[in-house]
């Protein structure tokens, strides 16, 4: 059961993409990111309580949880949702994230005394050939400077929280470490929205129905496989499945909403999945 785990968030992560843009176009970002971790807050305490898990931790426990959602939850997700809605292309937003697996094998090894082999590396570079590929470069577009800074900081945020979870101490109940990661992003957005934004949100049903997708099958389902699947094994192969989620997102875009798929998207996809293949296997 373990070995699909990996397949399960692929898909489900890449589903968030298709779901994003309803959630943007109804409502202020960080307004939806804080009512989004507000609820992915109560469902992980209910299911902890229902499991017997206490939420009862000790401090540094609690500091290093917290700190977690507000650097994945917060900053990273702020940032990608932030300069999308400021006019930053996707596919360029979306590329400079996708450097995340490369930037967390440069640091996994002096950080958490990984060895990233010659053969994780050549499956990392063929990993984001394929993403590069299939996101494709987007060169004539205007990129906002500011959505430029939001975007490095989100990659940053992100490689940042996946080694700093690695490296927790701790061995709290998944539910319980959700739950307080979820309480860091939610006040994270919501003091975004006090001093910086309006807390705008158009209950409409497409809007409702896209954050229920993202609440209970990206928030509870993907993220909680992406946490489990980084305490069993290295920073560095965990982060490789990333490159094919823009590959996915596509032939979801194709399915669901009849976008186009090109034959550079079918070939960026298999030079993708030779990479991820690669720098995953022993």
């Amino acid at each position: 059961m373990i070995r699909i785990y990996p397949l399960i968030f692929i898909i489900l992560w890449s589903s968030a993409f298709i779901s994003t843009k309803p959630i943007v176009d109804n409502s202020d970002p960080f307004a939806a990111l804080a009512f989004r971790f507000f609820f992915v807050a109560v469902g992980f305490c209910i299911f902890s309580i229902y499991s017997n898990n206490s939420l009862k931790i000790n401090k540094r426990n609690l500091l290093e949880s917290i700190l977690s959602g507000v650097l994945f939850h917060g900053f990273y997700l702020g940032g990608v949702f932030f300069s999308i809605s400021i006019g930053m292309p996707a596919g360029i937003a979306a590329l400079i994230v996708t450097l995340q697996p490369i930037l967390t094998n440069l640091l996994s090894g002096p950080i958490l005394n990984e060895k990233v082999s010659i053969k994780q590396w050549i499956g990392a570079l063929l990993g984001f050939i394929g993403a590069a590929l299939v996101l494709g470069l987007d060169l004539g577009s205007k990129i906002p400077l500011l959505g430029l800074i939001a975007t490095v900081i989100a990659l940053i945020a992100i490689t940042t929280s996946t080694i700093w979870q690695k490296k927790l101490s701790n061995n709290l109940p998944l539910s319980v470490s959700n739950f307080y990661q979820a309480i860091g992003g939610c006040f994270f957005h919501i003091l975004i929205v006090i001093f910086f934004t309006e807390a705008l949100i158009n209950f409409t049903p497409s809007f409702l129905i896209a954050m229920s997708h993202q609440i209970f099958l990206v928030s509870f389902g993907a993220f909680t496989i992406l946490m489990f699947l980084i305490k069993k094994n290295s920073a560095s192969k965990t982060v490789s499945i990333f490159f094919l989620i823009p590959a996915v997102s596509a032939f979801m875009g194709w399915f669901f909403l009849n976008e186009i798929l090109t034959t550079v998207d079918l070939i960026g996809f298999l030079i993708a999945t030779i990479g991820v293949y690669i720098a995953t296997r022993k």
